[in-house]
């Protein structure tokens, strides 16, 4: 069942490849149904705060009428930064099951241990490495891409 919902995460994620965003996507789940998704939209609405996370966030809270997602399992693509992180702890989101990890600006893991019991009024159980390949996979393509294009721009 996790890795039926992070395929729908990936599935997200493919959206913001195909519109020149870094590929990261998230669903939520409650109920074991999806209620809402997201992906990356920063560059296309010119707002830092456009994550796949805060969007899924935004439309589930939206659909529950509420602001305590608590009875909700969060997968994303990509370990959260910090600032979804905070998100995540504020909405009282259950679990969160992320594939690749972030060495760059992960929240959770690799550069912050945001998740970690008893330092906020929440604790958010995560899952980490679930579809790791795939989610890396996504990305690397992405950022290989890129490379070229400025490559070849440069020229």
């Amino acid at each position: 069942m996790e890795e039926k919902f992070m395929q729908e995460a990936l599935k997200e994620a493919k959206k913001a490849f195909n519109k020149k965003e870094v590929p990261i996507g998230a669903v939520i789940v409650y109920r074991n149904k999806i209620i809402s998704r997201g992906y990356n939209l920063r560059e296309r609405k010119n707002n830092s705060l456009m994550h796949a996370e805060i969007i899924a966030i935004n439309k589930a809270c939206k659909k529950l009428k509420s602001w305590r997602l608590d009875e909700c399992d969060l997968y994303v693509t990509l370990e959260p930064c910090p600032m979804c992180a905070g998100a995540i702890i504020q909405s009282r989101i259950k679990n969160v099951f992320f594939g690749a990890n972030d060495p760059k600006a992960g929240g959770v893991v690799s550069k912050a241990e945001l998740f970690k019991p008893n330092i906020f009024n929440h604790n958010v159980n995560v899952i980490g490495g679930l579809l790791e390949s795939e989610c890396s996979e996504i990305l690397k393509d992405f950022f290989s891409k890129l490379r070229k294009v400025d490559k070849l721009q440069k020229l």
